[in-house]
């Protein structure tokens, strides 16, 4: 007898649909056979579903099953075709035939027959409603991240036994239901404000227009300024995630197998802070089955790179792609998957290796050659790539000792925020993009016009400082933003000054 069931396998961040077919034949020597190019987590499963039907009391007679999974050209991975591979089983078994049409069912199995949680549920639920699933059978410690999606309802299930009796009809289970508005809402919090910042006006005003139109960050001060703690609080004043936003940036959290039962979908920006030690791969993704490295993994949300000179500066290099692109493509002799990265590029540093260069108050130990090999550690194109860059001093003692929070809190600057965020949204409603730092040549023309004031400026500051073209159309960006946080219709020279402002810091520390 032969008993189709419909599962998922992962590709990149999405999921594509599999067939898993079970024929069992008679014969005095029990066995599995999997066939349909499963890798060796898959290949396995043929022991664990053997013990997990046993310990569950449910029918197997012997004899061969051969198990299919289709298309045999996609690889399979994992252990989320436990589940469907031991109903197939039990139903090639006996002589019950299964309705499984309404069925898409992932799970990995306990020897026991407990069934525990896997990745990509999310990507595998959207798959599944997608192809006109009505149901999704889950591991209970999944369903609420699966349960975000409309559409499809979604049956947590704890055991083999409990699954098997599900779709024979033996007994119902509820489906697993969220309230979506409410669980957005009670999760919306943050650990950190901006009012616990001492000082720092001048920094915080330019991340506030940094995340007013999500433009790059670089931040130049000593040690100990607060550059770290300043960076841990952008995505406190960055406006509300939207569910589609929330949506694709659980997706590639879910197949990095990072999401768990407290954890289950976010509703914040994620924030991400590498180790300078990191390799290619972890920063871009890849590997042998390639997954998202930490620049998809901070998708709608903030990649932070302290210490930036002691990267290693091919590990720089690769960003470049991505910071155009707003996505990754990683190509392998199987194929090419592609991986979205669209984030806020915050990057922070040193004046020089000791870190006090400059300093009015201590004095700096490095040599001149040291200082040029520390800043030369990142490239011209990286930094041109770089919109605002902003010099973080020591604050005063006075400002640390006052007990009194005197600083705006990130739900007022949010405020601001998200009202210019509103004017993009509003401005680029053809387009595909949504904030003034994805705009091509095409939108900076239509959009950042100038009187000839503001051009007089900008033609006297390309000059004098040197700047690239992409530095150009970078100051014409930030320009735009800055008037969008002012409610303005048109750009400026006060605008203009200020994003020229923001751009001059380079040029006193790498010329």
């Amino acid at each position: 007898m032969i008993t189709k069931l419909y599962s998922a396998a992962l590709r990149g961040v999405d999921a594509i649909e599999v067939e898993v077919e079970v024929n069992a034949r008679g014969s005095e020597t029990p066995g599995v056979i999997i066939v349909g190019l499963p890798d060796a987590a898959v290949r396995e499963s043929s022991q664990r579903v053997t013990s997990a039907i046993i310990a569950s009391a449910l029918d197997l007679d012997l004899g061969i099953k051969t198990v299919n999974l289709a298309p045999a050209d996609l690889k399979k991975e994992g252990p989320s075709f436990d589940l469907p591979i031991a109903l197939a089983m039990v139903g090639a078994s006996g002589t019950k035939i299964l309705e499984t049409d309404q069925f898409c069912i992932v799970g990995e199995l306990g020897l026991d027959g407990m069934v525990r949680p896997v990745k990509g549920v999310l990507s595998i639920a959207l798959e599944a409603r997608a192809r006109g699933r009505k149901q999704i059978l889950v591991p209970s410690a999944n369903a609420p991240e699966a349960a975000v999606i409309e559409g499809i309802d979604i049956i947590p299930v704890k055991n083999l036994k409990q699954a098997w009796d599900f779709i024979s009809g033996e007994k119902s289970i509820a489906p697993f239901t969220l309230d979506r508005r409410a669980f957005f809402e009670s999760h919306r919090t943050y650990q950190v404000d901006f009012n616990e910042v001492k000082g720092q006006q001048h920094v915080k005003r330019a991340l506030e227009v940094s995340a007013a139109g999500g433009h790059n960050l670089l931040m130049v001060g000593p040690p100990g300024t607060g550059k770290s703690m300043l960076a841990k609080r952008i995505p406190t004043i960055m406006p509300d995630m939207t569910e589609e936003e929330a949506i694709e940036t659980t997706k590639i959290h879910s197949i990095s197998g990072m999401l768990d039962t407290k954890n289950s979908f976010l509703t914040v920006r994620p924030y991400r802070a590498p180790h300078h030690t990191i390799s290619d791969a972890g920063l871009l993704g890849g590997g042998t089955n390639p997954g998202p490295g930490e620049v998809s993994l901070a998708h709608h949300g903030v990649l932070f790179l302290d210490e930036l000179p002691e990267f290693r500066r091919q590990t720089l290099e690769v960003l470049r792609q991505p910071l155009e692109d707003r996505h990754v493509t990683i190509s392998r002799a199987a194929g090419s998957l592609t991986f979205p990265s669209s984030f806020m590029l915050v990057t922070a540093m040193n004046p020089c290796p000791c870190g006090f260069y400059g300093d009015p108050k201590r004095q700096c130990r490095c040599s001149v050659r040291q200082i040029e090999n520390y800043r030369q550690k990142i490239s011209g194109p990286l930094l041109d790539r770089i919109d605002i860059h902003v010099e973080v001093p020591l604050v005063d003692f006075k400002e640390l000792a006052c007990e009194e929070v005197t600083g705006e809190s990130s739900a007022t600057i949010r405020g601001r925020v998200s009202a210019a965020r509103e004017i993009q949204v509003g401005r680029f409603r053809k387009e595909k993009i949504s904030t003034n730092s994805a705009m091509g040549a095409k939108q900076v023309r239509e959009c950042c016009q100038l009187d000839s004031e503001s051009r007089a400026y900008l033609e006297h500051a390309m000059e004098q400082m040197n700047f690239s073209a992409r530095a150009h159309d970078r100051i014409l960006k930030v320009s735009r933003t800055l008037a969008d946080l002012a409610g303005k219709q048109n750009i400026t020279g006060n605008e203009v000054l200020e994003a020229i402002q923001f751009r001059s810091l380079d040029r006193r520390l790498f010329e």
